[in-house]
């Protein structure tokens, strides 16, 4: 008899899985997992990156649409302008290699698209599953160095008193965990009983890391991107009963997070940095010299630089760090050409994602998760520079892998699959028709 998931391999074309297959799906799981390491430059990650830019075209687990490669032409337009931009900045080298990772980490996001595209569910679940045995390795390890569980845990995974984990930035740590604890309260939603528990403590974790971080982009990236995951589910749940599930799921998640911040309150030195932590503005946000006085100083530069500066040339040599803007920062790196197209195409992806988020394809759950974090991370980028944070590469990876991937609508499919099933039947009738006879005779 015919299964179900094997007429739906049918219906996408899907070849069974060769031993090669299963190994070099293991190799993106690990490329997955591993993005969570980076101490060093480069990273894993860099590494099995480098690998899978090769690897996955050469193994046909790639698939290019018209679509797909000009999406990746425009977003290398940006990159090409700030290759110009570096002979107008003041240290060429720094600027060159800025760009040149910067290259390198748009061209993994392509590759992964298009391994996204090739079989929109199965990959983007892998690529998923491995984000979240990273976010829990991170998430695992700044907690243990915030207690301190081994000697020099403290000193390894934490920064002036805040969780980094295995990041050397707590707002990149705990941006990080955004994603993961999206998708696990997604799978809450229809895990079994077994599994709600192991969810629940997975999304504790992740929650926890984040509130340590001490991080204000963080905290707002996990509520922005937890706000567009429940009203889009809700806007486009089947069903009254969906509808109340996920507004259990939004009540639960509401008052564990509050229980959350009142235990962490007990403990003076989480209160005093919590309360530090928690004002809209530091003492290093004002003033000329201050956050706010440097995106200042960095739109008069825009102005009066059409070609760009050249990356990483605003800090140290027109104030004291980056402009904690990633849109005034490639206008900066890139010109008015460069930084128009990047926040174009990053408006865009929005834009486009809220309509294919409203589609019933076989793939929505995913992309909302994919896509709600991408959102918040869209917004993040109003405060902080997130154009090298790998994981914001791959988000943009998979919500255009899922929107190119998967445009058949699930009702559709379901349709195809009925109608292949049919089709099976009417050929196996003659031969059960000719073995009777045989038999009979």
């Amino acid at each position: 008899m015919t299964s179900s998931a094997t007429l739906t391999g049918m219906i996408s074309g899907d070849a069974p899985k060769s031993a090669a297959h299963r190994i070099m799906l293991a190799f993106v799981w690990v490329t997955m997992a591993t993005g969570a390491i980076v101490f060093t430059e480069p990273s894993p990650y860099d590494l099995f990156g480098m690998a899978a830019l090769v690897v996955l075209p050469a193994v046909g687990l790639i698939k290019f649409t018209q679509t797909l490669l000009a999406y990746v032409a425009i977003m290398l337009i940006p990159i090409a302008c700030a290759f110009l931009a570096v002979l107008m900045a003041i240290e060429p080298p720094r600027a060159l290699t800025h760009t040149t990772v910067t290259l390198f980490l748009t061209l993994i996001s392509f590759v992964i698209a298009a391994f996204v595209v090739k079989a929109p569910e199965r990959h983007a679940r892998l690529v998923l599953n491995g984000f979240v045995a990273a976010g829990l390795l991170a998430a695992g390890a700044g907690l243990a160095g915030y207690l301190n569980l081994f000697p020099g845990a403290y000193d390894i995974f934490t920064l002036y008193g805040r969780v980094s984990g295995t990041f050397k930035d707590p707002n990149v740590f705990g941006a990080f965990l955004v994603l993961p604890a999206v998708y696990l309260m997604h799978r809450l939603r229809a895990a079994r009983r077994g599994m709600v528990v192991l969810a629940l403590t997975g999304v504790g974790a992740l929650a926890l890391g984040i509130l340590l971080s001490f991080s204000r982009g963080a905290w707002f990236n996990l509520a922005a991107a937890m706000a567009v995951f429940a009203y889009f589910s809700y806007v486009t749940a089947s069903n009254n009963m969906q509808r109340l599930r996920i507004l259990g799921c939004v009540g639960g998640a509401v008052l564990g997070g509050s229980l959350l911040v009142a235990v962490a309150l007990q403990f003076d030195v989480v209160a005093e940095l919590l309360s530090e932590r928690a004002t809209l503005t530091q003492s290093y946000d004002v003033g000329p010299e201050g956050r706010f006085g440097g995106q200042a100083k960095a739109k008069q530069l825009i102005l009066a630089h059409p070609l760009g500066l050249g990356a990483q040339q605003f800090d140290p040599y027109y104030h004291l760090e980056e402009a904690h803007n990633v849109y005034l920062s490639m206008f900066m790196n890139a010109g008015w050409l460069g930084g128009l197209i990047f926040a174009t195409m990053i408006g865009l992806t929005c834009l486009f994602g809220a309509r294919h988020a409203l589609k019933k394809t076989a793939t929505q759950s995913l992309f909302l998760v994919a896509y709600a974090a991408l959102v918040a991370h869209a917004l993040e980028g109003f405060v902080i520079d997130l154009d090298h944070w790998r994981h914001f590469h791959l988000l943009m990876a998979l919500v255009w892998g899922l929107m190119l991937g998967d445009r058949i609508p699930a009702a559709t499919a379901a349709a195809r699959a009925m109608e292949l099933s049919l089709r099976v039947r009417a050929m196996a009738e003659p031969r059960r028709q000719c073995a009777a006879v045989y038999i009979a005779s």
